[in-house]
């Protein structure tokens, strides 16, 4: 039987630890001592010692279990680095796992965002529960043992009446894992299915209101909610016959051997110390097991079992590479610069939405600069996203070299186009690391030419250079973020840079150098505007409004469209530095 794809990665992962694992299991043995001893010393207690008049020897019996019990807290102390150090590297195998699922993916389902989260949620939970698992596990899974070996050497007669029922409580609560395990899935799957219904339905709020679709959304969402109180009601009538079995195999042998008691004593198969071991063996170790084996894998390991199975349906990122190798895409030199083609494009958030842009076709000269502007939600960033392959067409086409960009793998793609969002992404490692991301063979006086062209020599000099740390990336200014990721992106080979606010934390003045230089970078470049400084400075302005695209100079739109003049006159609040030196100063 083929095993299923979490656990064949847990175990993949337990094979990596297995030292820690050993250490665990070692120490776990200390923490056994009680369970082993406990009838033994009590049986000695009551019948050496108490019954035989000698309270100095029955103390001292009692003494030796307290012993044990100091045994196994000193040895669950030790044990729990082991267990961490089994934990903790699992979280971050599964982190690789949702990043590099994020990463891989070329058109979201759902709300990319709220996915993330989600998985990132499972990822914690998986971390806590295998933690929780593995204390629990170790704990009940020596006790067990333990105390059956303790009740086998200190009454044997009692034997008949105990291991019966554990073991039929044991093979039913074995026959409901099945049951239960597909019903913690349907939960699972249920949950992010609502979460996926509402973070839709939340983000595109505003079609969903405009096309009047909001009755259809609601029967939408309201069958998610429907569906998921189903499966949550669906595991708790499975969850309500892992109770029988619990009484069956913890609560059934403590019943025998109380009712047969009379005969054990009268017979002499015990002592009335063995009696009170037995029933110390029972009440204090088997019964206090079973329950907590039996909450352990009708919740916790099915839980854990279930989102484990959904991690590890994502994509793997390579585990023997930090992220930042794993995301660095071959390739040398910049590539040769290449037209961009846009045909009949159309974008649309939902069936029932006005679409962003329709019919949308533009021409792109390999050296050429093109700004895109238009009023908020005119479908700016998500005309970046489709150019730079993030995402694909719904109608028409994009390509860039005659390739569609969106058809090409993660490295592929980072070679062809790079786009860098408003909010700029930097890892942990050295500045060099992260400069270098999608040029590994850039040298340390190519990384200081391109400091230096953006703009950014005066930072890379304050933070030591490219061979300085960079532990918390988030302890730089959202400008400082910006100006590193420009300086990552002029090194890029791609032929094709699109700017998506990309400067939009950087001062006029800072934004002018950055763009300027990406303007004399071989290939083409797109910036989405934010300032009316980026439209002065493009070859070409495309203006996003209603659906439509319309695409001339500057000045050329101040004269075929109201709108973008209006957008010229909110953008001149003040006096704003042309590329020659002039300034455009607004008019009353």
């Amino acid at each position: 039987m083929t095993p299923r794809p979490g656990t064949a990665l847990l175990r993949a992962h337990f094979a990596t630890c297995r030292p820690a694992l050993v250490r665990v299991l070692a120490w776990s043995a200390g923490e056994a001592l009680p369970a082993l001893l406990s009838g033994l010393l009590l049986a000695a207690a009551v019948d050496r010692g108490f019954l035989a008049g000698r309270l100095g020897v029955g103390c001292a019996w009692l003494a030796g279990f307290g012993a044990a019990v100091a045994v196994r807290a000193i040895a669950a102390r030790a044990a729990l680095p082991y267990v961490a150090a089994v934990v903790e590297p699992l979280r971050d195998v599964l982190v690789r796992r949702v990043v590099g699922g994020a990463l891989s993916r070329t058109e979201p389902a759902g709300d990319g965002p709220a996915e993330v989260a989600r998985l990132t949620e499972q990822v914690e939970s998986a971390r806590q529960l295998t933690a929780t698992l593995l204390r629990t596990v170790r704990g009940v899974g020596v006790t067990v043992p333990a105390a059956l070996i303790g009740l086998a050497v200190l009454a044997p007669a009692a034997l008949p009446l105990v291991l019966p029922p554990l073991l039929l409580g044991g093979l039913l609560f074995a026959r409901l894992l099945g049951p239960l395990v597909a019903r913690q899935r349907a939960v699972v799957l249920a949950d992010e299915r609502v979460a996926a219904e509402a973070g839709a339905a939340f983000a595109g709020v505003r079609d969903i209101t405009a096309s009047g679709a909001g009755p259809r959304v609601e029967q939408a969402v309201g069958a998610a909610v429907e569906a998921q109180g189903a499966a949550v009601r669906a595991l708790g009538r499975a969850a309500a016959l892992r109770t029988l079995s619990v009484a069956l195999a913890g609560r059934a042998p403590v019943l025998l051997v109380v009712a047969a008691a009379p005969w054990l004593l009268r017979g002499g198969h015990l002592t009335p110390g063995q009696l009170i071991g037995v029933a110390a063996y029972l009440l204090q170790q088997l019964e206090p097991a079973v329950r907590s084996l039996a909450g352990m894998v009708g919740s916790w390991l099915l839980e854990l079992a279930v989102v484990l199975d959904r991690l590890a349906s994502l994509p793997a990122a390579p585990a023997t590479a930090s992220l930042a190798k794993a995301a660095k895409p071959a390739g040398p030199a910049p590539a040769a610069p290449a037209p961009l083609a846009v045909r009949a494009l159309r974008h649309v958030h939902g069936a029932a939405a006005e679409p962003l842009f329709s019919d949308l076709s533009l021409d792109l000269a390999p050296d050429e600069h093109l700004a895109v502007v238009g009023p908020s939600g005119a479908g700016k960033s998500t005309l970046g996203a489709l150019l730079a392959g993030l995402l694909p067409p719904q109608q028409g086409t994009v390509s860039l070299g005659g390739t569609a960009p969106n058809a090409l793998p993660g490295p592929e793609r980072a070679r062809l186009v790079a786009l860098l969002p408003q909010e700029a992404y930097l890892f942990a490692g050295t500045v060099g690391e992260n400069l270098r991301w999608l040029r590994p063979d850039a040298t340390d006086a190519q990384l200081a030419d391109a400091a230096a062209e953006v703009g950014a020599s005066a930072l890379l000099a304050r933070l030591g250079g490219p061979a300085a740390e960079l532990p918390d990336p988030a302890a730089l200014s959202a400008g400082e973020r910006q100006l590193l990721a420009l300086v990552r992106t002029y090194l890029s080979p791609a032929p094709l840079v699109v700017l998506d606010e990309a400067t939009c934390h950087l001062d006029p003045a800072a934004e002018a150098v950055a763009e300027a230089a990406f303007a004399r970078r071989p290939g083409a470049l797109v910036v989405i505007a934010h300032r009316i400084g980026s439209a002065l400075r493009a070859d070409r302005v495309l203006l996003l409004d209603s659906g439509r695209g319309l695409t001339a100079r500057h000045g050329d739109l101040q004269v075929l469209s109201p709108l973008y003049r209006e957008l010229v006159g909110h953008w001149l609040g003040s006096s704003v530095r042309l590329p020659d030196g002039a300034a455009i100063v607004p008019g009353p």
